[in-house]
């Protein structure tokens, strides 16, 4: 039986059964001309990404508890304050209309109006401590600054008041000012207070 002419280039190699595929050699697949992949090899130029359940890979940063202490503390001192500058306001506008039946309105307008001054300085000092509390979880630097910059202010007010107190209500309130601005300062001037504020977003 012959196999045809050893010297055709076009029959099969030497060694080899007519109607049989080579035998793929080493490193080949079956069927195609080039050397298989290397195995278990990264892509060439990157390095392996990291997994996404690590916070800054596809996974927002987790907002610190001290964070979310000052933040509740603020939306608390904003009701107070909302609170008391609407007391204030009702009470000064109502002792100022009993002051204008007995004829002596023109005696307290200049305290009726710095009462109205203080409730209008209340009520904004309350709407400023929701707009930080709300921003605590998206602003930046200029949002700790400021709240830094409040904080201050209310220790301020609160021993205003406690020394001008003379141990009444005024005393009472600014201690809970002084406390509660106390905690928040000291959250703010924390380190955990900068790598939150200063966390990249993506």
């Amino acid at each position: 039986m012959s196999f045809g002419d050893p010297n055709n280039p076009y029959g099969p190699p030497q060694g080899q059964q007519p109607g049989y595929p080579p035998p793929p050699q080493q490193g080949q697949q079956p069927g195609y001309g080039y050397p298989a992949a290397p195995q278990g090899q990264p892509g060439y130029g990157y390095p392996a990404a990291p997994p996404l359940g690590q916070p800054g890979y596809g996974m927002p940063m987790e907002m610190p508890g001290l964070m979310k202490t000052a933040r509740v503390l603020l939306f608390i001192l904003a009701g107070l304050q909302i609170l008391f500058g609407l007391i204030a306001g009702i009470a000064i506008g109502a002792l100022q209309d009993v002051s204008n039946s007995t004829g002596s309105g023109d005696d307290t307008s200049a305290a009726t109006g710095i009462g109205i001054l203080v409730a209008v300085i209340l009520l904004a000092f309350g709407a400023l401590s929701i707009f930080l509390g709300v921003k605590f979880k998206s602003g930046g630097g200029g949002i700790r600054v400021t709240t830094i910059v409040y904080a201050s202010l209310m220790i301020l007010g609160g021993v205003s008041n406690m020394v001008r107190g003379g141990g009444g209500s005024a005393t009472f309130g600014g201690l809970i000012s002084l406390a509660i601005a106390g905690i928040i300062l000291a959250a703010m001037v924390n380190g955990q207070a900068s790598a939150w504020f200063n966390r990249p977003r993506y």
